[in-house]
């Protein structure tokens, strides 16, 4: 069955991602790319929609990023959003200006043309604006669809053409009728069917896999996680014992990681599984490290380096898995060649050496979290692995601040422990995406009995999210964080006061470094 796919050309907005995921919502494969892709290129895809995502920029600026106009011509439907709509107002022969009341947050939207974008949606609801500029002359053969008090093209429509635009952003959850306007693109205007499942994905990824690498062998760094898990599951379906999952003991892992790992996957599952600990290796590049990049770079550099060495002792070995996802290279780099900006190198994406003995494979590479925790349900994942807190690849070495000892992996280590108990004990694990502790660079003053002292702090960070791209500071009751709080001054030495952490993502990101 071909894949039905909806491009995303981004245009640097925060929200490119979101879009993607609502299509996906709608079991329609999405995907993103540059703004500035030709249409040849676009294509090269056979496309059933585009999305022209929002973007900082203003269309009044000589310099402002534009599509290739070659898009117009394909046939294809099109729906700008924000930045995206005013760019097809200018394109095809509108004009853009500034507006003289700015519009940020939430609008009142008023619907004047219940046809197409718009079907079976109120005459008027609140939206998600964000822009400063406005459509002050429309293009020939478009209508006004929906207006608000301060902007009087707040959507336009040209039916015949199918090209649509709005002014607000329906991929927010802001928008009350933002999934109804997104559906009625697909649906409605695309011609779009519900294909792309999880059952599909594994289908054609295993096909995809037994193609690309045929009778070779493939070696997968097994870390427990999610991603990894699912990786290795995937990539055992399709080509069984020719997947040499190695599990490398990098030292800074958490406190019984190991022993848990060996016996969930050589016991229960009976993966082609290797274990080798390296932690020493791993410590003595990290001593006098503090800067985070360095130390992902480090970790990714030697996670590959002791790839290779493992796969010279497999004969016929040519891939390295991983289990990097969607949301690692949108972070990592920017999947549009540009303008948006890169948040931080993930060890296995931006942390990879330029040069690589073994090929890579990563099977869900197009994925976010949840689709992915999808997959491993559908391959039959534990719920105790399934829905294991994400934990990233670099490990307590950027939940440490600072420079990496094994006096401080000691102390966050028996500190992590007990907040993941508590956190448990209240029923509170699989209502938060991470709950973790984070080793400060600072040591504060203290009382232990008549005597002051100076000892470390620690940061409790939870957050909830959905796919990872965006997160919130999750509202632990009180007596839980006190019961964290006393368990870790009271029992693990070295630590002497907690804080907790209240920030968002975006701007903070969920991890320390």
């Amino acid at each position: 069955m071909t894949r039905q796919t909806v491009l995303i050309l981004d245009f640097g907005s925060q929200y490119t991602q979101l879009i993607a995921r609502r299509v996906r919502e709608n079991k329609v494969f999405s995907r993103i790319v540059p703004y500035n892709i030709s249409a040849k290129e676009i294509a090269s895809y056979n496309p059933r929609g585009l999305i022209l995502s929002g973007g900082p920029a203003s269309v009044t600026l000589k310099k402002s990023p534009v599509p290739d106009k070659g898009i117009f011509k394909l046939g294809v439907p099109i729906l700008g959003v924000c930045y995206g709509m005013q760019t097809i107002a200018e394109m095809l022969g509108g004009k853009v200006k500034p507006a003289k009341a700015k519009e940020f947050g939430k609008v009142e939207l008023f619907v004047d043309d219940t046809r197409d974008l718009f079907s079976h949606i109120p005459g008027n609801f609140t939206c998600w604006a964000s822009h400063g500029d406005l459509v002050s002359k429309m293009p020939a053969g478009f209508k006004v669809s929906a207006h608000t008090l301060n902007t009087p093209v707040a959507a336009i429509s040209n039916s015949t053409r199918k090209i649509y635009g709005v002014q607000f952003h329906p991929e927010v959850v802001h928008t009350e009728k933002g999934s109804q306007i997104i559906s009625n693109f697909l649906f409605k205007i695309c011609g779009c069917t519900s294909r792309w499942t999880m059952q599909s994905f594994i289908k054609e990824t295993i096909d995809q896999v037994k193609k690309t690498v045929g009778k070779d062998k493939v070696v997968l760094g097994l870390s427990g996680g999610v991603d990894s898990s699912v990786a290795a599951l995937l990539l055992h379906k399709a080509i069984g014992k020719n997947v040499r999952c190695i599990f490398i003991n990098n030292g800074v892992l958490r406190k019984g990681e190991s022993e848990q790992i060996l016996k969930v996957f050589r016991d229960t599952f009976h993966l082609n599984l290797g274990y080798c600990d390296k932690s020493k290796r791993f410590l003595d590049r990290l001593k006098g490290i503090t800067d985070p990049e360095q130390k992902r770079k480090i970790i990714g550099e030697e996670f590959v380096r002791v790839f290779e060495e493992e796969a010279d002792k497999v004969k016929g070995v040519k891939y390295l898995a991983q289990g990097t996802l969607y949301p690692d290279v949108i972070e990592s780099f920017s999947p549009t060649g540009a303008p948006s900006a890169r948040i931080k190198s993930h060890h296995n994406v931006g942390g990879l050496p330029a040069h690589m003995k073994l090929k890579l494979i990563e099977p869900l590479r197009e994925l976010f979290k949840d689709e992915v925790r999808a997959i491993g349900k559908e391959l039959g994942l534990p719920d105790n692995v399934l829905y294991r807190q994400p934990f990233p690849g670099p490990g307590l070495a950027v939940r440490i601040i600072g420079e990496i000892t094994v006096d401080r992996l000691n102390i966050l280590r028996e500190v992590d422990k007990r907040v993941v108990e508590e956190i448990t004990a209240a029923g509170l694990y699989n209502e938060v995406w991470q709950s973790f502790a984070v080793l400060l660079p600072i040591k504060t003053v203290g009382v232990m009995g008549d005597e002051r002292t100076y000892e470390n702090v620690v940061a409790l960070r939870c957050v909830t999210s959905t796919d990872g791209m965006t997160a919130d500071w999750a509202k632990i009751p009180y007596e839980v964080l006190g019961k964290i709080s006393n368990r870790v001054i009271n029992e693990v030495k070295g630590v002497n006061r907690v804080v907790y952490d209240i920030s968002s993502k975006p701007p903070a990101t969920i991890e320390w470094e």
